[in-house]
């Protein structure tokens, strides 16, 4: 069961697509509370702190032949694909070719407490009426929210899931209970591999270590995948003595029992 929810959280965070930033003939430049986004990293990211306002400033220069329009703005944060945090901003730019437009509106981060923390990537998106992605800003933002919130509870919950996984493979490698097939041991301590791998990233993440990014977080979790594999596949097979001396201890007893009805049955015949 343990097994089964970790398969499914790790098949949700690889099939989630990220978002496209397409950003054609649209060039753009943004800071936040005089910031610049493009030169934020993890050692100097952007600071949000909940329920305050930023300050947003965007320059739009449109380096095509047709006029572009811009409709709303998207300020989105991104863990191994999920989303966690987003903020959309309507507008109406109307950029001729060749000329720039400036932006500058004040963002209000409220709920953001109960939405992430730490470390995470971050993306300022411009859409057209239509929806489409013409720009997009890439920032590493450093949220000021509480262990308490929707990133912070995922992570919790991959970590008991995680612990759970593993203890029920320790026991079971414990008591020689494990497959004899090498691969089907391997498989079974691959999925724990897995969910270590993924609470490093975002315990990592938490604690302002690094932006856990998809390159990143697949590195690690592909490494402490091969490694707990590796250790199924290699650790010794099980003997299969001691299930032949459960199965003939069980035996001993039925026939025991068996034996001693028999000889009720025939004293009470005597009788």
């Amino acid at each position: 069961m343990v097994a089964s929810l970790l398969v499914a959280v790790v098949t949700a965070l690889c099939v989630t697509p990220s978002a496209a930033a397409d950003t054609g003939a649209l060039a753009v430049s943004a800071t936040m509370n005089g910031q610049d986004l493009g030169t934020t990293t993890s050692g100097n990211p952007l600071w949000l702190t909940p329920n305050e306002s930023v300050d947003v400033v965007v320059d739009l220069t449109n380096t095509g032949s047709e006029t572009l329009s811009v409709w709303q703005v998207d300020f989105v944060g991104r863990v191994v694909g999920l989303s966690f945090f987003s903020y959309a901003t309507p507008i109406e730019a109307i950029v001729p070719p060749g000329a720039t437009q400036t932006l500058r509106y004040r963002l209000n981060l409220t709920g953001l407490q109960g939405q992430a923390t730490g470390l995470i990537g971050a993306e300022l998106r411009f859409s057209d009426r239509a929806g489409a992605t013409v720009a997009a800003v890439a920032a590493v933002t450093d949220v000021r929210g509480s262990l308490i919130s929707v990133y912070g509870l995922f992570g919790v919950a991959l970590l008991v899931l995680t612990a759970l996984s593993v203890s029920d493979v320790a026991i079971a490698l414990a008591r020689q209970r494990l497959s004899t097939n090498r691969w089907k041991r391997g498989m079974r301590l691959l999925m724990p591999g897995i969910g270590i791998g993924l609470v490093i990233v975002f315990s990592a993440s938490v604690l302002r270590l690094w932006i856990p990014d998809t390159g990143l977080w697949m590195a690690i979790a592909g490494l402490t995948a091969i490694t707990f594999f590796a250790i199924g596949y290699f650790s010794p097979t099980p003997d299969d003595d001691d299930d032949f001396d459960d199965d003939f201890d069980e035996f001993d007893e039925l026939a025991i029992s068996d034996l001693g009805i028999e000889n009720i049955t025939a004293s009470e015949s005597r009788r």
